[in-house]
């Protein structure tokens, strides 16, 4: 496979039939010069819609009863020429118009109402097809035709997940199996054969025609613990619209996921002021030199969602737009090829550790709250699943919810007997079928914290003082057996009851009821809340800082970056082994919550960048393996002073305006 290009464009053309002249104002000069002016490199053009329409002429299925011409020819054509590649769209989960046609076809749930939309009525939309009917044969013949007609350098196939399915013919299937439809785990064990038959499929029909098209299957989000559902995907889109409903933290943590993998990813934000669908909508030049800076940061191409016209003609005003981020990428892009980031700490995280089929609504407020704590503490870190190497990892976080089973618990024992380090915090490092810690933590399980809240009581200094601070999330008694102390915590007089109750809110403190809550020795820290899951619910500064300290404490001399920058940057460290030379990241803006955002019943903020303030003197002390002999800012490729240190260097960096890498050579 070839390498993914760097400045790409997902252009969306769901395109009802109703709506005359599709194609009618498409200029191949215009075309051209419009790309050129976004500085766009890959373009990902349709083949099929949501609504079931094909843009070009077909015997597999129908084309928009509307368009004339060619339509994907002309657009595939016009970018050849410009050296603009063209990977292919084909709606494969949505299909409207065989939905009408065919609903025998269509997914259902346990009471037969439909997905996405129910019923076809009282709600606008789509709605989701099954691939375990005669939609499949359909789909594989679409896909067929596509190679055979245009051989298209990648295969984009949209809304491909692993869906739970009543139909008649799942239910059936899952009784001559002689399981039982009422069974969630039979329901769910179709729903993977269902899926596999069809990736599989996908991937023979593409690679009987070319050993070399890419092939993605969307499901808008990359599942944590799910390497067998990568393994059908020749690269990864990590769709993440900031604005959209994922929030601009989700994309880090899916990013710090996938590299694992060794595939080449990028990451997918869109133009859009809110999601896709939005026709008039625009973000801020300013957003989308940040999210494209943030995306390079993290080790990922770029992509940029659009959508075209009915006429086909793309709009001038969203390629300015595009172009003005895409100017600064492609600047940046001789820092970025072939760059691998750099990680201390791995997240053995809910997701990874229960590996089953989710999506970004299923909110794992553990997996949330630590990654939301490591990018605003400046850490270096990857999340992991368990066929990673632990031994890559300085240390490993197993945050709220890790029960151990004999295996993991084994591994674990391992790293740390070869001298790795871990943070537990909550139920985490407990058996599975036991109330009993099989890691040694320095502390004795007691069961959970009858109250609710209750507080932290410090041992050290907090930005807010010694005194007791309330905890939010779930807290669990210990014992203290060895090791330091460095938290205790105090519960109330009474949890608060329609009976018993004080204040507006909850019970205060009752000192009389101070305990052991948080243990540190030399290679193990345990923190007895579920201090993840309540940052990610409230966002308490002390819940951060009572976590950063143990982080601090354990990693000590091997913590790779020590820097000033503010908690709503990003910093990253990459390797490029080509040019044996690091590049740090300094990703920098400002965030505004404007309006809220709705779809399929989920309401979320849109979370806006508008203006980009500059930080100046970012002071930095970076350890790497190898001697550094020149520090440099890039693109501008001006040199700036170090300091020599045991193991690195330490150096300011004069400003950042959004995004500011430094070359260590």
């Amino acid at each position: 496979m070839s390498d993914l290009r760097f400045r790409q464009v997902h252009l969306d053309f769901h395109t009802s039939e109703k709506i005359k002249y599709i194609g009618e104002s498409f200029d191949k000069k215009e075309w051209q010069d419009t790309l050129k002016i976004g500085h766009v490199d890959s373009i990902t053009v349709f083949s099929k819609c949501h609504h079931g329409w094909s843009y070009h002429p077909t015997k597999r299925n129908e084309m928009h009863p509307n368009l004339k011409y060619d339509l994907l020819k002309a657009q595939i054509d016009a970018c050849k020429e410009i050296n603009v590649k063209t990977p292919v769209y084909i709606s494969a989960g949505l299909d409207e118009k065989e939905a009408v046609r065919h609903p025998e076809w269509l997914s259902r749930q346990a009471d037969e109402t439909t997905t996405w939309v129910n019923g076809f009525v009282h709600e606008a939309g789509f709605h989701l097809m099954c691939f375990n009917t005669g939609y499949m044969d359909l789909l594989l013949a679409q896909i067929e035709e596509v190679m055979q007609k245009y051989q298209p350098e990648g295969i984009f196939l949209d809304i491909a997940a692993v869906h739970p399915c009543y139909c008649s013919k799942c239910r059936q299937d899952i009784l001559n199996r002689n399981k039982d439809p009422r069974d969630m785990e039979a329901v769910m064990e179709q729903a993977e054969i269902v899926y596999r038959n069809y990736a599989e499929k996908v991937e023979a029909i593409v690679r009987q025609y070319s050993d070399t098209c890419t092939i993605f299957h969307n499901a808008g989000h990359i599942t944590r613990g799910r390497r067998d559902l990568v393994n059908y995907d020749s690269h990864l889109e990590l769709e993440s619209l900031p604005t959209g409903g994922w929030g601009y933290d989700h994309f880090p943590m899916s990013a710090a996921y996938v590299r694992n993998f060794g595939k080449d990813y990028l990451g997918m934000t869109g133009k859009f002021h809110n999601s896709w669908g939005e026709f008039g909508g625009f973000k801020h030049p300013n957003a989308l030199k940040y999210e494209t800076s943030l995306l390079l940061s993290l080790g990922a191409k770029c992509s940029i969602g659009d959508q075209l016209h009915p006429l086909g003609k793309l709009d001038k005003s969203t390629y300015e737009l595009i172009g003005k981020a895409y100017k600064e990428v492609e600047e940046k892009e001789e820092w970025c090829k072939g760059a691998k980031n750099l990680s201390d700490i791995a997240v053995l995280g809910e997701e990874a550790v229960n590996a089953k089929v989710s999506n970004r609504e299923e909110h794992r407020h553990s997996d949330i709250g630590v990654n939301r704590m490591l990018l605003e503490g400046n850490y270096l870190y990857s999340f992991i699943d368990l066929e990673c190497d632990f031994n890559d990892y300085k240390l490993i976080i197993l945050p709220d919810v890790i029960k151990l089973n004999t295996a993991l618990k084994k591994r674990l024992e391992e790293y740390l007997n070869a001298g790795g380090k871990i943070l537990a915090s909550g139920q985490s490092g407990l058996a599975i079928n036991k109330e009993a810690f099989v890691l040694d933590f320095g502390v004795e399980y007691l069961g959970k914290g009858k109250f609710n809240p209750d507080y932290l009581v410090p041992k050290f200094e907090l930005a807010t003082g010694k005194s007791a601070h309330v905890m939010y999330g779930q807290s669990h008694r210990i014992k203290q057996v060895k090791g330091e102390l460095f938290a205790e915590k105090e519960g109330t007089y009474f949890n608060r009851d329609v009976y018993s109750f004080c204040s507006h809110q909850h019970t205060p403190n009752d000192p009389q009821t101070r305990e052991a809550a948080a243990v540190i020795s030399d290679n193990t820290a345990y923190i007895s809340w579920e201090i993840f899951s309540d940052y990610a619910k409230n966002g308490s500064l002390h819940n951060k800082e009572l976590v950063l300290h143990a982080l601090d404490q354990l990693l000590g001399e091997e913590k790779t970056i020590q820097t000033n920058f503010p908690d709503r940057g990003v910093t990253t460290l990459t390797y490029q082994k080509d040019h044996d030379r690091y590049i740090q990241h300094f990703v920098f803006a400002h965030t505004t919550n404007r309006g809220q955002y709705s779809f399929g019943g989920n309401t979320s903020t849109v979370e806006v960048i508008e203006d980009v303030v500059p930080v100046y003197d970012i002071e930095v002390s970076v350890k790497v393996e190898k001697a550094i002999t020149k520090v440099s800012l890039a693109p501008q490729m001006i040199e700036i002073p170090f300091i020599q240190e045991k193991n690195g260097v330490r150096y300011t960096v004069p400003k950042v305006d959004c995004h500011q890498m430094t070359v260590l050579e």
